[in-house]
């Protein structure tokens, strides 16, 4: 199969969707930048995009390499409330940082915000509408092409932003960072689906906190509460690239190994080859990652699909399906493993005998 050629006229996101086509989203950016020395951990907030622009774009350029159909702009925490005087130039360098690498490929540009340091404290509805708001300013002047309410643990608080992103007249996304709990204030994830597409949302469902399979349970009640409303609304996965089976209500951030331990639950390619196709059963048309998910996990992304999407991403040129490069090499042991069935049925060591394979989360 052929590598993707030179992009023709980008469709819209909706456009894609509608469309039946699979839409391949983009992966890491705080966590794999702090690994590379580019952002604090703490706050996590993106200056990285204004004091070490060649970091992010290269990170952007990996992502449209493995397959990526959507660069998101670097804008996580963002918001004047987080940043104070630099959020106006952080959320435009990011724009065109993603601009930029958009243009190198068939990708869109998707403005994001996410939840403020507001709301558990004041839930004041003006005042948070007022801070997505000077984001949404920025976006609709660098003419993104659609917008991503991601990372919500309040229904609520996401429903104010989605109100918010639909004033672009552009198409509104929404992602919770919730689990099969629901939300902070116990909304269960049918109706948190529900409220985010009755407030304007196009495209519905989770990012982060979670790992792929609970990730994937998230997106199952999610989907049955549209269908019991009778809703339609494009689903969206885009999990961590850890595994989590162990963690509670608050997600990976409540294990003893968050932030800068978690490298023993990283997932697979293959794992994630898994997660692909158990979201494209499930309907999910719009699938990507969040912390801890690479290039190489959204290769496989677009390896999985290469059957539906006819195509597979420039980045597989130098990866054989399933591990057939290893037909070349000298050992016959190794040579071995160059077929599906070792990859799909391997139960990966750890290398830590003295650890444990779960954690107890400290909340």
């Amino acid at each position: 199969m052929a590598a993707a050629g030179v992009p023709g006229d980008r469709k819209g996101i909706l456009e894609r969707l509608d469309s039946g086509e699979v839409v391949i989203g983009d992966g890491s950016f705080l966590i794999t930048l702090e690994k590379r020395g580019y952002v604090k951990a703490g706050r996590w907030t993106p200056e990285a995009v204004v004091e070490h622009p060649n970091a992010v774009r290269q990170l952007h350029m990996e992502f449209l390499r493995a397959g990526s159909n959507v660069m998101q702009t670097f804008t996580f925490s963002a918001s004047e409330d987080n940043m104070e005087s630099k959020w106006e130039d952080v959320n435009a360098a990011a724009c065109d940082l993603a601009r930029e690498v958009a243009g190198k490929g068939d990708a869109l540009v998707a403005g994001g915000i996410s939840q403020t340091s507001v709301y558990k404290h004041h839930k004041d509805e003006a005042r948070i509408k007022k801070i997505f708001r000077l984001q949404l300013e920025v976006f609709a002047r660098k003419n993104v092409d659609f917008v991503i309410a991601e990372y919500f643990e309040h229904a609520e608080e996401a429903v104010w932003a989605v109100e918010v992103l639909k004033e672009a007249g552009k198409p509104v996304a929404a992602t919770m960072c919730i689990g099969p709990e629901g939300d902070m204030h116990d909304v269960p994830p049918g109706e948190c689906a529900v409220k985010l597409v009755k407030a304007g949302a196009s495209i519905v469902g989770v990012n982060c906190r979670f790992g792929p399979s609970t990730s994937l349970r998230t997106m199952k009640l999610m989907k049955e509460g549209l269908q019991a409303a009778g809703l339609k609304a494009h689903l969206i996965v885009q999990s961590l690239g850890f595994h989590t089976p162990d963690c509670g209500k608050g997600g990976f951030l409540d294990l003893p190994e968050y932030p800068f331990a978690l490298e023993p639950r990283v997932a697979t390619r293959w794992d994630i080859q898994k997660y692909t196709r158990e979201a494209y059963n499930l309907g999910i048309r719009y699938i990507g990652g969040c912390c801890g998910f690479e290039p190489y996990h959204i290769r496989a992304i677009a390896e999985e699909l290469a059957p539906e999407r006819g195509f597979l991403p420039p980045a597989s040129e130098k990866h054989g399906s399933w591990g057939s490069g290893l037909d070349m090499h000298t050992k016959p042991w190794i040579r071995a493993r160059a077929r599906r069935e070792h990859w799909e049925n391997l139960l990966p060591a750890s290398g830590r005998p003295f650890c444990p394979s779960l954690s107890k989360p400290d909340a």
